[in-house]
């Protein structure tokens, strides 16, 4: 199964919408903090984040964005962080 990287970024106004936004986020994320995630998601596994995340959005308050990255470009670090890398394996727990 072929994965590209996408980054996952929201802006929830509503505090418990903003968890269960976060939670549902949070499963499909190998690193990130805030609201700005970084996944590495599958055809597949990118519908699933798009229709959970959607479930969870008041469209016209809420803002969700994902992108997918050119693995062309060579990722700009700062200070300790580590470059991302697609894992040979998820767990969802």
């Amino acid at each position: 199964m072929r994965r590209h990287l996408y980054l996952a970024a929201y802006d929830v106004t509503e505090p418990a919408r903003l968890q269960r936004v976060l939670a549902t986020v949070k499963r499909y994320a190998t690193g990130g903090q805030k609201s700005v995630f970084e996944c590495w998601l599958s055809a597949h596994e990118r519908k699933e984040l798009l229709a959970a995340t959607k479930g969870e959005l008041d469209l016209g308050e809420d803002r969700f964005f994902l992108l997918r990255l050119d693995p062309r470009l060579t990722p700009q670090l700062l200070g300790l962080a580590l470059p991302p890398a697609d894992p040979h394996l998820f767990y969802y727990g």
